[in-house]
């Protein structure tokens, strides 16, 4: 695999060596794969997948009780939401509470998004 870079970022990756591609890479580069296999943007997700993907990652109990300690507009909107927007003050709160970085937090939406 070889890839091109222009600034510092990767533009253009191939199997093949050519003229524009450059760089030789690992094949365990998450640069590169991240380049190949964007997440796809989600920004929300229902209630349904969101609690469930918290349940799936081991969450759940964790972010019950965080949202137990929080004020009540949290605690109503955690429990009547009908859809969970990941940029909302509410969700970067919690996910920094939890330590989540920001590829973390896509990576998290993007698999609720598949339940």
């Amino acid at each position: 695999m070889f890839i091109r870079r222009e600034n510092g970022q990767i533009v253009a990756a191939s199997e093949n060596r050519q003229a524009d591609i450059t760089h030789e890479i690992a094949d365990d580069d998450d640069e590169l794969l991240a380049f190949l296999n964007p997440l796809p943007a989600i920004t929300s997700v229902s209630s349904r997948q969101f609690k469930l993907q918290l349940l799936s990652a081991g969450l759940l109990d964790a972010v019950d009780a965080w949202v137990a300690q929080q004020s009540r507009e949290v605690r109503i909107a955690y429990e009547y939401s009908g859809t969970f927007v990941k940029d909302s003050p509410m969700m970067l709160a919690g996910f920094a509470a939890m330590g989540f970085t920001a590829l973390q937090i896509d990576e998290f939406f993007a698999a609720a998004a598949q339940l």
